[in-house]
């Protein structure tokens, strides 16, 4: 049955990018936020090779990065090989696997932006907020992630 168009073959391939789209977003903001928060605030020298590693993505072409994580998480890679020896799938070719892949090429577009979200804020607001006896998670909740919205727009987006 079609539906404007559509076939119900189409209508899979929608839902599987939407559910894909939506979890890899979810995900990636849930770990990129303490890490984009590291980042920013760090003074240690393995900085700049975290920050080249979450770049790599952007430099090596997508059919590169594909291809090694298929060798990661296939049968006889370092990833799917420990977890066939564990009773476990492989994790290529499997819906986990393409969530794994899209996270992995998205990173810098996520931790980036937050990055630069969380250098422009200082820690001015943080050390005023601090002074109002507001706890950790206070301050995240109510003057990290508000004067940082921008950031994480562009980020979730």
């Amino acid at each position: 049955m079609t539906w404007f168009g559509i076939g119900e073959a189409d209508w899979i391939a929608l839902q599987l990018t939407f559910r894909l789209a939506l979890i890899s977003t979810a995900l990636l903001l849930v770990l990129c936020l303490p890490l984009a928060w590291w980042l920013a605030h760090t003074q240690r020298r393995i900085k700049v090779v975290i920050e080249a590693l979450v770049s790599l993505p952007l430099v090596l072409p997508p059919t590169v990065i594909g291809f090694y994580l298929l060798i990661l998480l296939g049968p006889r890679g370092a990833v799917g090989g420990t977890l066939e020896r564990l009773g476990a799938s492989h994790l290529a070719f499997t819906f986990t696997g393409l969530v794994i892949g899209s996270m992995v090429y998205s990173l810098p577009f996520v931790v980036q932006p937050l990055q630069n979200a969380f250098q422009a804020m200082g820690r001015r607001p943080l050390e005023v907020a601090a002074t109002l006896r507001a706890g950790p998670l206070d301050r995240l909740v109510s003057v990290v992630l508000p004067l940082s919205r921008q950031g994480l727009l562009t980020a979730a987006v």
